[in-house]
């Protein structure tokens, strides 16, 4: 247990470190005060999310053997962008500080585990994780286009070893491919042309070019998904195409794309490029800088863990524009830019939509 990082502050003073990290005024000394109180809290939900992404492998690779399934702490640049976007949001109740994710090939194997996830939780005593809420963004996509099932849950045990952690949330996400497709296309876009599309919502002068442009070929993958359309898109199969293509074209989205994603250069960290590190990684930093179209990953073995939390904010606080870091951990390195590929610019699946939609114009 000496690996996983215990929470050292109350909720109250992780409320007022989150507050602090958004507040313009805040002084350096305070600043660097609430940056240490935030990283602990963070690193706290690694425990509960390592054990509730077990649990999401298991049931996910029941029924998709070739279910991509990975973890990954929130960064501090989206944590301050959350709590500045909604009003009343306070660090400690945010509930996707740590999130697991399960991608599966079709619609019909995601229905089916969030039916197991529904029918398990009725069998589950008191002592397993507790489900708070569903968000439903498949059945009601956003107006981004953002389409997946969230299920929110809180840890509980009642271990005296794992006690500490008890009512930590952690968000697992579950989406089809196609789903996970366009959404790191819209994270490339916004790491290497500079858009906030992912925090924005593709709001103001973003919904009239890339904003439209995800919103409606998010409608287009419902359509071959057979699922509702995402709000303030054509209805008519045609009439979306042709819109697609016209704002591809306006936009250079399949050269730009494919620009970014021949540019990148990725190699392991030179001080830890030993094969047997990698194999032995519970988890993975990998740094993206969209300037130099260079992506490093440094492999951290699980007695280093708070090690590699610790660099990992180290990273976050140093960190340039267009530079970008994220701590994951995946159940093999070449899982790596599968479950992460917009920090290799790899859009190649979201290519193929892509290139479907421009043959059937």
């Amino acid at each position: 247990m000496k690996a996983w990082t215990r929470p050292l502050y109350s909720r109250e003073r992780v409320n007022v470190a989150g507050d602090m990290l958004i507040d313009p005024l805040t002084p350096h000394p305070d600043r660097n005060e609430a940056l240490f109180i935030i990283g602990n809290w963070r690193s706290s939900h690694s425990y509960p999310l390592h054990s509730l992404k077990m649990t999401l492998r298991r049931r996910a690779l029941l029924e998709d053997p070739k279910a991509l399934v990975a973890q990954r702490l929130k960064r501090l640049t989206s944590i301050a962008a959350k709590l500045e976007r909604t009003d009343g949001m306070k660090l400690a109740r945010m509930h996707d500080i740590g999130g697991c994710r399960a991608v599966l090939r079709t619609m019909r194997q995601v229905n089916k585990l969030v039916k197991l996830y529904t029918t398990s939780r009725g069998k589950n005593p008191k002592t397993r994780a507790e489900f708070v809420k569903p968000y439903d963004y498949i059945s009601a996509p956003k107006v981004d286009g953002y389409r997946s099932i969230h299920l929110v849950y809180k840890y509980r045990s009642d271990s005296p070893a794992h006690g500490c952690w008890n009512g930590l949330r952690i968000e697992i996400q579950i989406r089809s491919r196609l789903q996970h497709a366009w959404a790191t296309a819209v994270e490339t876009v916004d790491t290497f042309a500079g858009t906030v599309l992912k925090i924005s919502g593709g709001t103001g002068s973003e919904k009239t070019d890339w904003g439209r442009f995800f919103a409606l070929v998010s409608s287009y993958i419902a359509i071959k998904e057979k699922c509702p359309l995402v709000p303030d898109t054509p209805t008519d199969k045609k009439k979306l195409i042709d819109d697609i293509a016209k704002i591809a074209k306006k936009l250079n989205v399949e050269p730009r794309l494919r620009g970014w994603m021949i540019a990148m250069h990725h190699f392991e960290d030179e001080a830890v490029a030993q094969t047997r590190a990698i194999q032995t990684a519970a988890v993975f930093l990998l740094t993206t800088n969209a300037k130099t179209r260079n992506v490093t990953y440094r492999p951290y073995p699980q007695h280093l863990l708070q090690e590699a939390q610790d660099e990992f904010l180290r990273r976050e606080t140093a960190a340039e524009p267009g530079v970008q870091s994220v701590l994951v951990s995946v159940d093999s390195m070449d899982k790596i830019r599968e479950a992460y590929p917009s920090y290799f610019a790899d859009t190649t699946a979201f290519l193929r939509v892509l290139d479907e939609v421009m043959k059937g114009v």
